[in-house]
């Protein structure tokens, strides 16, 4: 785990991208359609990842700056308020701070994504920004939970592991 400020801007970093790709992948799939063909998004094909990167390039950014700003603070609170890292599990404290992060982050970016790709590239009306956001939170909610939980948290770890080895 980080001691710097400077390995806590690159942990951050890698993170946020690696949360960015696994559900820009998902939700373009989606767009795509695959998760209405025989077989849901097992029918995915390789068409998929070219636009989950441009659009993860950006929404990687968003990420690093909103749970910069309160999502990993809003985890971090979440975390002490259910744990107590005198008698629990290291790693039982390490996924509550991941849960209540996730659970904090999910309808944030869900939010800029329903402003961003519904009302202002869609030009959805802004009155039904409420129904959109909450749509969009329902559908990505699972999805950005389990990913962080056993895909991007495990990855950050591995790979800035080897970045910053002992």
């Amino acid at each position: 785990m980080p001691k710097t400020k400077g390995q806590g801007i690159v942990f951050g970093f890698i993170m946020s991208y690696a949360m960015a790709i696994g559900m820009e992948v998902y939700n373009i799939a989606i767009k795509m359609g695959f998760s209405l063909n025989i077989g849901g998004l097992s029918s995915m094909t390789n068409a998929v990842f070219p636009a989950a990167m441009v659009e993860a390039s950006y929404m990687g950014l968003f990420v690093f700056l909103f749970s910069n700003l309160w999502g990993n603070r809003a985890g971090a609170a979440f975390a002490a308020k259910h744990t107590d890292p005198e008698k629990d599990n290291p790693y039982f404290c390490q996924l509550m701070r991941q849960a209540g992060t996730a659970a904090v982050m999910c309808p944030t970016m869900s939010l800029v994504a329903s402003i961003l790709f519904n009302v202002i590239l869609a030009k959805q009306p802004v009155t039904q920004l409420p129904a959109i956001w909450v749509g969009t939170v329902f559908k990505n909610f699972p999805m950005a939970f389990f990913w962080n939980m056993f895909a991007a948290a495990p990855f950050t770890r591995w790979l800035f592991g080897r970045i910053f080895q002992r």
